[in-house]
């Protein structure tokens, strides 16, 4: 169970890591952009949303593979299941409501370049938080004992 656990895990950090991580890349290049060649830049993610449903998968798998950790390894983990939880918490406090206040890009209010870079940053944190969370999980898995094998 354990290792299903432990799989199920990491696959799912690395499913929320990889368009957080987009973001992050793309973030520079995008901050330089006038008003309207953002908005139209912004459209790409349409249909994005339905990848937030891998942060909450990630952040169960994390919470079950901890009840079965012990010492170091529950400590990563924990670890992992914070920085999970902070993504989310990030998400729904600054990343979504920029969305709702320019209806996921497609309207430009006039303080749209605040709500960019609150946009922008929130992304560029949740995908550092998810980064660790990977880390901390790879860790865990060094932190476990290894099975001993008898000469006979």
């Amino acid at each position: 169970m354990n290792r299903t656990f432990t799989f199920l895990s990491l696959l799912f950090a690395m499913l929320a890591l990889s368009p957080s991580m987009a973001h992050l890349l793309e973030m520079y290049q995008k901050l330089q952009m006038p008003q309207q060649d953002y908005a139209v830049v912004q459209q790409i993610y349409r249909g994005w949303a339905l990848l937030g449903a891998f942060q909450v998968c990630f952040l169960v798998a994390v919470f079950i593979k901890l009840l079965h950790e012990k010492g170091a390894a529950f400590r990563l983990t924990l670890g992992a299941l914070v920085c999970s939880a902070a993504m989310l918490l990030l998400f729904f406090f600054f990343t979504f409501p920029v969305n709702r206040a320019t209806a996921n890009w497609t309207q430009l209010p006039e303080n749209w370049a605040a709500l960019r870079l609150q946009w922008e940053y929130s992304h560029a944190i949740v995908a550092i938080l998810g980064l660790i969370a990977f880390i901390l999980l790879l860790l865990s898995l060094l932190e476990r004992p290894r099975p001993t094998r008898s000469i006979s």
